[in-house]
């Protein structure tokens, strides 16, 4: 099953002819969730070819212009389509009300449902879950209320070994139990362990999302070890007291979260518009962090399967 991000926008307060205010599309497990929806968003989608309507969950970090002005365009858009399945928006309680003032404005009723439901920007919080995924926020540190998003695939069961199903001739109707964690008896009475039967299960895979924020060594326990984690990284190492008047990251200390956290891969966004080209923040982030790449408009960040070798 898939666990894709697609990066739509990659720049910070002000959009250039180059990038696009921040906005990631995920898919994951063919649940697609958007994250963030800066101005434009819908054009990204179009152009990327993503089909916006599959999208089920939008996560909206702050409510800083650059993350959510092109949410009224895409709800108006995805109603003029004649999209019919809900819409669930997270996101500050105030946004509810810019969205419906809006739609009040323009007398437009939509033809589909649409839900908020309110950050809480003091704790870690389970938003959503299913049989397959579960997406958590947890507090930033900005200028005003923000939050990060933790998108995890939940744990799979271990896996049936095929040579044990046919050595014990067990039914199918017993490997469900089995793969829960069960003991198969045999006809004769004797007992073939669970650990017998089966093998490593993948490990479930994980995202960190952190969007606009100071310095903080908080999040860390909480996006430990996760196989990619996004954090921006607004300014160049030499602009730090910028970085902490703005309640920005630099690219030094987004690679020293991704290093305290000791996570896979690190990706860095949200740059401010005084740099064309990306390579010195690159270079620096690589120099504490060196399993690290820029999101730029359109690349695709791919986190694959891989056994869960303590199991």
């Amino acid at each position: 099953m898939p666990f894709r991000v697609t990066i739509l926008g990659s720049n910070s307060a002000i959009p250039t002819t180059k990038r696009k205010p921040t906005a990631q599309l995920l898919n994951v497990a063919e649940r697609f969730l958007l994250i963030d929806c800066g101005e434009g968003t819908q054009m990204q989608l179009r152009k990327y070819k993503i089909k916006m309507q599959r999208i089920s969950h939008v996560f909206i970090s702050h409510l800083h212009g650059d993350h959510y002005f092109g949410l009224i365009g895409l709800i108006s858009t995805m109603h003029l389509l004649g999209r019919k399945k809900e819409l669930h928006v997270y996101a500050d309680p105030q946004l509810k009300e810019i969205i419906m003032i809006q739609l009040e404005a323009s007398k437009t009723e939509l033809a589909y449902p649409l839900f908020f439901h309110p950050l809480d920007y003091k704790n870690l919080k389970l938003l959503f879950e299913d049989e397959k995924i579960q997406v958590k926020s947890f507090p930033l540190k900005h200028s005003i209320a923000c939050c990060g998003f933790l998108v995890e695939e939940r744990q799979l069961e271990r896996r049936m070994i095929s040579e044990a199903i046919m050595e014990h001739k067990i039914p199918v109707n017993c490997i469900p139990g089995i793969k829960a964690g069960g003991d198969f008896t045999k006809s004769d009475g004797t007992i073939i362990s669970h650990w017998e039967l089966t093998k490593s299960a993948h490990r479930a895979r994980s995202y960190a999302f952190c969007s606009d924020t100071a310095y903080s060594e908080d999040i860390v326990p909480i996006i430990q070890g996760v196989d990619l984690l996004y954090h921006e990284a607004t300014f160049k190492n030499d602009l730090q007291d910028r970085a902490a008047y703005t309640f920005h990251s630099t690219t030094g200390q987004a690679a020293e979260i991704a290093k305290l956290a000791e996570v896979r891969r690190l990706v860095v966004g949200h740059y401010s518009q005084r740099y064309n080209d990306l390579s010195c923040l690159l270079n620096e982030v690589q120099e504490v962090f060196p399993n690290a790449e820029l999101a730029e408009e359109g690349k695709i960040f791919e986190i694959l399967r891989t056994y869960d070798t303590n199991s």
